[in-house]
């Protein structure tokens, strides 16, 4: 199967209401093409599960500044003073998670775990409607897992199988979401032949990848 497709075709699949992971850190790692391209078609409603909110003018920011989002899951959003003041204003639900347990709400909607025990979070409102476990003298909330009806991923160089190579801090959470998500696009720096990507760069298989748009630069 071509997974290299037009960017317009590819963001046919994402719909008003859908929940989609956005990988990045401070937009770094994030698929500004596509974020183009869903402002574009006028995709509404959204769910967003992220690290971060990016900044105004950058990444997921853009998403929140046009009103695109109903409600955003993530760790940090102080870099986007919009995010907070939709939040504020009640017109953006926010979740704020700890990163570590984000992350880790990811790889167990990825692997296919019921979820994992951690003691971030206890006494604070992190474990407001949580379930509470006691494990020898010690208290754990229960963490459930977190997946995605779309994954929106970056990479600096993807091959024609969907294998991804991310370049330094691009890293982030996108091979995480690239297991956690039911459809699974990459915007990539540089498309290359089969072969072409040493397999010990690989951070990525393709075979968690549905769909590969180029133009990211």
């Amino acid at each position: 199967m071509n997974k290299i497709k037009d960017i317009n075709e590819v963001v046919e699949h994402i719909k008003d209401g859908m929940t989609l992971m956005i990988g990045g850190f401070m937009a770094t790692g994030t698929p500004e093409g596509l974020i183009d391209a869903i402002l574009e078609k006028g995709v509404k409603d959204l769910t967003i599960i992220a690290n971060d909110t990016g900044l105004i003018d950058k990444g997921i920011g853009k998403l929140v500044i046009n009103k695109r989002v109903k409600k955003v899951i993530a760790s940090h959003i102080g870099l986007n003073p919009e995010t907070g003041r939709q939040m504020n204003a009640k017109e953006l639900i926010v979740d704020l998670v700890p990163q570590g347990t984000l992350a880790e709400q990811i790889r167990c909607g990825g692997a296919g775990i019921g979820g994992f025990l951690t003691e971030t979070g206890v006494g604070t409102i992190v474990e407001e409607g949580k379930q509470k476990m006691k494990i020898g003298d010690k208290e754990y909330l229960l963490e459930l897992p977190l997946r995605a009806d779309i994954a929106l991923l970056r990479g600096s160089v993807v091959d024609k199988q969907g294998n991804i190579f991310y370049n330094a801090s691009t890293r982030n959470f996108n091979p995480l979401m690239a297991t956690a998500a039911d459809l699974v696009i990459v915007g990539a720096e540089k498309i290359v032949e089969v072969g072409e990507l040493d397999p010990n760069h690989v951070m990525t298989p393709g075979i968690f990848v549905d769909y590969i748009v180029g133009g990211e630069e």
